[in-house]
């Protein structure tokens, strides 16, 4: 195969005019590719099969002609694949190109000033008969030396023309208006452009990196569960077993992601008692993040849950749901996990004698060790604890939810997920880290496929709308992929320590509209459960993380149904399955928040309307101009509320909002253009 990029500059040499010769031929600039991420030094991220659309900066002096080709391959390929740019104007350049399949990919572009298309340019507009044939025949010159760069039947039918071209031109007394019809020739120029002059050509100096994921990664659905808490009855330590139980429940309210906790023997040294007690009693279970005992540690699973085999079987089972199960990585140990053992130095030891456990003053976590990351014996950590990764891929899990992220090494990260995606490249890495905006979007830089966000404390219209389109825009979008949670096992947020239905409906239909990924925890989500453990406290009070609950199958009052709704909402309409393209409406009322969504193609138009107050009934008028949602101006469409099942006629700009929280606090309306001349609101699509 040709080489793309075929220019060999000149070793710099000096002529004795004291001039560097290297490139001086080369006239084209290349003076931006976009998206990229940190000029290169971090990958893009797409989905396999999703057109990635890349443009360039590219322009040359003077008013010769730039030809741009957008040139990408898989990492492991030597050739790339050529789409030519089309040029959008201000010498902006676009092409797209899709990725197959999950893995890694590479993107340039190259760009070169080219004769023949230049010479074309300037014939088209020249009138003056002697500069006609003047010009014609420097063309014939041109195509001649297509032809010469051509084969076979590409060859031959470019001869053909730069010697009519010629003679015709030659000609004494030639009419030059079917000479220039001959030398414009479309058919005839389309051949010159497979077989253009590169020699010149320049790239652009950095292969940027892409990497495309499978669609969960862009957009999933998580239910977070506690296993342990899933007995029969109260007291008694849930199972692998009982967790399948459940699985049909999970999966009809619209799941597909499960996501466990650490399911790993639990340590007994400085094991927590219920509510963070310092203290445990005997028969107290600890919290599942301290991970390792005497049964084992990271790679091996808690007793009372059931055994690897059980294990499998679940995985098993969950998929025939629609379901995947995510595990939490926390990389930490209890004070008596085997590592400690074993390997001493991957602990921070103090001048007492004993290893330094986990803190965030005034919080301390003495049921914890955290690593050190700056240990001699880092390389034997990184491959252990990449083995930990390995262990559960080999056991069927392709989703992570990754603990604390950003208490760990940045370079571990960067590596181990290349590593662990290099081979398996549709496994997925859950970013949990509320910390700083700039470690955040690092981790997301690293590697992470989605990341927790700061949603839970995003409340008002403002907050909500300056945070949203922030993730929704350049240049976050191009990496970072957000994952709404109302709520965690470590987060109640005060507005849900009310209870008040309209409240948890409003945050869960924000959540799932908002960002493509989301998740709750339940059941103490559905189930409203709203009593902090003290005042001031975003803690739940009888945390799951410190013992079992147990819960009653039949709650009368449970969001189930409504959640089930929003999430079939969400599968149904793929407006609703991504992150771009998000832009919040105008609307005169501050406890109304309006925003509206479309596929890509601009089929699917999904507008959403939320009562921030759950108090009081909001009225108000937004603003939708109808062009923007793909309808004729001055024409009428329907709004079809998706979750009231009601129809409204909207025509014109403005249009009358009223939301009671206590029915329904939002509407997520898809919007029904008419079909074709029908009069009948039925035929709307």
């Amino acid at each position: 195969m040709k080489n793309l990029f075929s220019t060999k500059p000149a070793a710099a040499a000096n002529d004795g005019t004291g001039i560097a010769l290297d490139h001086g031929a080369v006239r084209a600039v290349i003076d931006a590719v976009l998206p990229n991420v940190d000029h290169g030094r971090f990958p893009v991220k797409c989905v396999a099969g999703e057109r990635v659309r890349v443009h360039a900066h590219c322009f040359t002096d003077g008013h010769d002609v730039v030809r741009v080709q957008l040139c990408w391959r898989a990492r492991e390929q030597p050739a790339f694949r050529e789409v030519p740019m089309k040029p959008l104007g201000n010498d902006v350049w676009e092409a797209a190109f899709s990725p197959p399949s999950p893995g890694r990919y590479v993107y340039t572009v190259v760009a070169w000033v080219d004769p023949f298309e230049s010479w074309r340019s300037e014939m088209t507009r020249r009138v003056d008969p002697d500069d006609v044939r003047i010009a014609a025949q420097v063309g014939a010159l041109e195509i001649a030396a297509a032809a010469s760069r051509a084969e076979g039947a590409d060859r031959l039918a470019l001869q053909r023309w730069a010697t009519e071209l010629d003679a015709v031109a030659a000609s004494p007394g030639c009419d030059v208006v079917p000479l220039k019809a001959l030398a414009l020739d479309d058919e005839y120029a389309e051949l010159a452009r497979r077989h253009p002059d590169r020699q010149h050509a320049v790239r652009h100096p950095v292969e940027l990196p892409l990497v495309a994921d499978r669609e969960r990664a862009r957009f999933s659905t998580w239910y977070e569960l506690f296993p342990r808490s899933t007995g029969p009855a109260p007291g008694v330590h849930g199972t692998f077993q009982d967790v399948e139980a459940r699985l049909p429940a999970i999966a009809a309210m619209g799941f597909d992601v499960l996501y466990f906790p650490p399911i790993h023997p639990i340590g007994r040294e400085q094991r927590k008692g219920p509510n963070n007690a310092l203290q445990a009693g005997p028969d107290d279970v600890g919290s599942p993040w301290a991970i390792g005992a005497a049964e084992g540690g990271h790679t091996a699973i808690l007793p009372a849950l059931g055994t690897a085999q059980d294990f499998r079987h679940l995985v098993a089972r969950a998929g025939e749901h629609g379901l995947e199960i995510a595990l939490d990585i926390a990389f930490q140990c209890a004070p008596d996990h085997p590592y400690v053992k074993a390997h001493p130095g991957w602990f921070r030891w103090r001048p007492d004698g004993t290893v330094q456990y986990a803190e965030n003053p005034p919080k301390k976590y003495q049921d914890i060790y955290p690593f050190n990351f700056e240990c001699e014996d880092w390389r034997g950590l990184w491959a252990e604890l990449k083995r930990v990764i390995d262990h559960w891929i080999g056991e069927g899990v392709r989703i992570f939810r990754v603990d604390n992220p950003h208490t760990k090494a940045f370079p571990f990260w960067e590596w181990v997920i290349g590593e662990v995606k290099r081979a398996h490249p549709d496994v997925i890495f859950l970013a949990e880290a509320f910390t700083r905006p700039k470690v955040m979007h690092r981790l997301a830089k690293l590697g992470f496929s989605q990341s927790y966000t700061y949603f839970t404390w995003r409340n008002t219209k403002e907050e909500l709308q300056a945070y949203f389109t922030e993730l929704s825009t350049e240049p976050g979008i191009d990496y970072f992929r957000p994952n709404a949670w109302p709520n965690t096992p470590d987060i109640l947020h005060e507005q849900l320590q009310t209870g008040e239905t309209a409240v948890y409906m409003s945050r869960l239909v924000l959540a799932a509209t908002l960002a493509a990924n989301y998740g709750i925890y339940g059941p103490a989500y559905e189930r409203r459960e709203h009593l902090p453990r003290s005042a001031g406290s975003e803690e739940y009070l009888d945390s799951e993380k410190y013992q079992l609950r147990h819960r009653a199958d039949d709650d009368p009052d449970s969001l189930a149904p409504f959640i089930a709704q929003v999430n079939r909402i969400r599968r149904e309409n793929p407006a609703l399955q991504r992150d771009r393209g998000l832009r919040f409406l105008h609307i005169d009322n501050d406890q109304l928040l309006a925003y509206a969504k479309a596929s890509p193609d601009g089929e699917n138009v999904i507008v959403t309307v939320v009562n921030l107050d759950p108090h009081h009934v909001q009225t108000g008028w937004v603003g939708l101009e109808p062009a923007s949602v793909g309808v004729k101006e001055g024409q009428a469409f329907q709004m079809h509320d998706l979750l009231s099942n009601q129809r409204f006629t909207w025509q014109g700009d403005w249009h009358y909002i009223r939301l009671d929280p206590r029915s329904v606090p939002a509407h997520i309306f898809v919007v029904r253009r008419r079909h074709g001349d029908e009069r009948d609101f039925d035929y709307f699509l």
